[in-house]
């Protein structure tokens, strides 16, 4: 519960002093012992506590999503796995899934706005691009997609010019050498966010190379994330495209 809705409570006089100094406590974080949920995240910094659900032991996965849920009405896990997906639904059987992009959410209806366009080099890079997609869509940013448009074949990447000019923010996800992101660069005038990715052979090592491509890119305003952290450029860009709509408000 929010600092305001709890004042205003107090006002109206649905809620005694009392409750009031327990919820606030509450709204510093709740204790579960191997884990501290911090339900005052959304008010602070405009978003609630995300899951990572990878290697998380069953029974501590169960406990933390059903405690978010509960606060907030919606969850978001990442990375999380068909088995923690069945285990869930068992639970909560509003949990929805995503193979692909490996989300595990509950979410609410909600208005999505501005423009992001996620791009790809090609359809190996696909899974961390709905990563990035999910995330940012869950946070209410409207999303474009524009899938396998690397530079190998560069003009299937010009042929959407009309689409990327008119994002508030780009991300482009691609392994190999990485290139994408400074072609795009190179084509607008909004911020992009280059997210580098394990697929390649060899000497791509592990998206490494590509890491290093995009980093050391010529092209002016671009921001790397690390390797496969489609959650990490999706969660940026919905905060770049708010500030966009909204401003600082």
């Amino acid at each position: 519960m929010e600092m305001k809705e709890i004042l205003e409570k107090i006002q109206n006089h649905e809620m005694s002093v009392e409750e009031a100094e327990q919820k606030i406590k509450h709204n510093q974080y709740e204790d579960l012992g191997y884990a501290k949920i911090d339900h005052n995240r959304k008010e602070r910094i405009g978003t609630g506590e995300v899951i990572y659900c990878q290697s998380k032991p069953d029974e501590y996965l169960s406990k933390i999503y059903k405690t978010i849920y509960k606060e907030n009405g919606e969850v978001l896990g990442t990375r999380a796995s068909k088995d923690q997906f069945e285990l869930l639904k068992k639970e909560i059987p509003e949990v929805q899934y995503n193979s692909l992009s490996r989300i595990l959410k509950i979410e609410k209806q909600k208005e999505k706005i501005g423009n992001i366009v996620v791009c790809t080099g090609g359809t190996s890079d696909i899974p961390v691009a709905e990563e990035a997609v999910e995330t940012a869509e869950f946070f209410g940013s409207y999303v474009e997609r524009i899938y396998d448009v690397g530079v190998a074949g560069i003009h299937r990447l010009l042929l959407q010019r009309e689409k990327i000019e008119k994002a508030n923010c780009i991300i482009a996800i691609a392994g190999m050498e990485g290139a994408l992101a400074s072609v795009v660069a190179g084509l607008v005038k909004v911020p992009v966010i280059a997210v580098p990715t394990s697929v390649g052979y060899g000497a791509n090592l592990g998206g490494i190379t590509a890491l290093l491509g995009m980093i050391n890119s010529c092209s002016n305003g671009i921001a790397t994330v690390n390797i496969d952290n489609g959650y990490g450029a999706g969660y940026l860009a919905n905060q770049i495209n708010h500030l966009a709509v909204n401003g600082r408000g």
